[in-house]
């Protein structure tokens, strides 16, 4: 039987989600969910939602589909930044369930708050086990409640390394003294992943430049690192701490997201086969799939190009990572047989595809076939910025400077850096 209970959450009116939000759990239909529609009240900013969100905290009905709904309505105020909901917030911080205390921590540092004896509990609940204590440190720094220092410092040593990260670079942000950021940089290359990702949020954090060049090389998703390399380079040129050039060669570095100029942290045990190498580009630590990619073009060239149309045309044209992946390898492997998919990839406009319209822009300029050149060109008229700059980097490999001209007064200053730069 089909699972209808997402079916209506695009078709909800305001007027229709707080009913459904205000309906006892016994009288809900089978189709009815009372999470859908706290979730789809973050399209109605209005005095109605808010308050069935705060009626929605108040029920203590203690079924589990109830507190759920309950820890949604309290992220959903927290995005709405409804100051008006703080005070129905505020008990949910000495609740037991610790799902439902992190979102609270969350909505009230959204919402924000300087009260004391608000910041002084959330401080507190850093002494309970079982919570995630990142995301209450986070939540600390930002509404800067100095008061809270030495109970942070006490995880600069914690074993859950995400928590460590935050703590370091809050010890930092407090103290002024950057000094221990350095071991904030060292989780960029830890074989959890997670523990990368969240260091680099926590480098974004503290405005940390010098992590710039070190983040290019974490073997995590170009996402990732993209996003940090952008909000870093906007904050740093804006207050003077950096310019284009200094970030130019990182940055570009990202974008060809070779695997060779990545800090590697995995190796195989045993010569892999090429069918394991293909599965691995579908693995979601990113540093398994680079390695793969490298030891693809390393030990596989000459088989590789039919080893990836096989696997692109069983699955990867639906994988959004392999199909990242696959783009990038035909442009480095010079296959230019698969020009035709470069150009399909280059124009697919799905979203969970977008980072592979990069890849296949570069990939085509690889290739060097100009007939390239003009669907590069027309596909300059993109909002998004990273393709944007993909184009440029691939029209630069054709020997092409038109792209230039159409970009050179871009409403985005990295573009119009990247366009008149020599």
């Amino acid at each position: 039987m089909t699972n209808k209970r997402f079916f209506n959450i695009f078709n909800l009116t305001e007027t229709e989600a707080i009913e459904l939000l205000d309906t006892p759990l016994a009288k809900l239909a089978e189709d009815e969910s009372r999470y859908v529609a706290a979730s789809h009240l973050i399209n109605f900013p209005t005095e109605a939602s808010i308050n069935a969100l705060i009626r929605a905290i108040a029920n203590d009905d203690p079924e589990l589909d109830n507190r759920i709904v309950r820890r949604k309505s309290v992220e959903t105020l927290g995005k709405l930044q409804a100051k008006q909901g703080l005070p129905a917030i505020r008990p949910c911080l000495a609740e037991s369930d610790c799902y439902t205390v992190e979102n609270a921590v969350w909505a009230i540092g959204e919402i924000g708050t300087e009260d004391p004896q608000i910041l002084s509990e959330i401080a507190q609940i850093l002494d309970r086990e079982g919570q995630n204590h990142r995301v209450i440190i986070h939540t600390l720094v930002k509404l800067n409640y100095l008061p809270a220092l030495d109970r942070i410092r006490t995880f600069t040593d914690s074993t859950d390394e995400a928590t460590a990260s935050a703590a370091i670079a809050a010890v930092c942000r407090f103290t002024g003294d950057y000094t221990q950021m350095q071991r904030v940089m060292e989780f960029l290359f830890h074989p959890n992943r997670n523990a990368r990702r969240a260091c680099i949020q926590d480098l974004i954090d503290t405005n940390y430049y010098p992590a710039i060049p070190t983040i290019a090389k974490c073997p995590v998703s170009i996402v990732f690192r993209l996003r940090a390399i952008r909000l870093l380079a906007n904050s740093g040129v804006e207050q003077g701490k950096i310019t284009f050039a200094d970030i130019q060669a990182s940055l570009e570095q990202t974008l060809l997201d070779r695997p060779q100029d990545l800090e590697l942290i995995h190796e195989y045990d045993l010569p892999p086969t090429l069918e394991f190498l293909m599965r691995q580009l579908y693995e979601t630590d990113f540093g398994l799939c680079y390695l793969a990619t490298q030891t693809i073009l390393d030990d596989f060239a000459s088989l590789a190009p039919a080893a990836l149309l096989a696997t692109y045309a069983a699955e990867a044209y639906n994988d959004y990572g392999a199909h990242y992946h696959i783009m990038k390898l035909f442009g480095w492997l010079k296959y230019a047989p698969g020009y035709d998919l470069l150009v399909e990839a280059l124009n697919n406009r799905e979203p969970q595809f977008q980072k592979s319209r990069a890849a296949a822009a570069l990939a085509l300029g690889e290739l060097g076939d100009n007939r390239a050149i003009p669907l590069l060109v027309a596909s300059l008229d993109t909002k998004i910025w990273d393709l944007k700059y993909a184009i440029l980097m691939a029209l630069d490999k054709l020997g092409d400077t038109s792209g230039r001209e159409l970009v050179a007064n871009d409403d985005d200053w990295l573009i119009r850096a990247r366009a008149t730069v020599n």
